[in-house]
């Protein structure tokens, strides 16, 4: 008899922005926030923002969520700005994460473009 992969199931959104805001926080990123985009967005639930204080610890944030994520068979359908450092923005589809080196964050203000989305505090994660 054949050994067979027992998939899991994909996690809903709110399970990975929650394992998303502990995996930052641990990795010590700054002022992140969750905006619940349900219903105003087409494409996503959530944004996860976050910052990092320079471009390498924005490229290491990336990373270790990826390979956290990754571990869990959770795969980025798309990962872009890794190599700048500046601006790293991974989609796991119903989570978009947003990582940005701080002067970038200030300068694009998704929060602001974003303004009627709910935030979600994180004391309620």
């Amino acid at each position: 008899m054949k050994n067979q992969k027992i998939k899991r199931p994909p996690a809903d959104g709110l399970d990975l922005v929650k394992a998303c805001a502990h995996v930052a926080l641990d990795a010590k990123a700054e002022d992140l926030v969750i905006l619940d985009v349900q219903g105003i967005s087409s494409f996503t639930d959530y944004f996860v923002i976050m910052s990092g204080r320079s471009t390498r610890h924005v490229q290491g944030l990336a990373e270790t969520l990826e390979g956290q994520f990754r571990s869990k068979r959770i795969k980025a359908s798309r990962a872009e700005g890794l190599q700048e450092g500046m601006w790293v923005l991974l989609d796991f589809d119903d989570v978009v994460i947003h990582i940005f080196y701080y002067e970038q964050r200030e300068f694009y203000n998704l929060e602001g473009l974003w303004h009627d989305a709910r935030r979600i505090e994180l004391d309620s994660i």
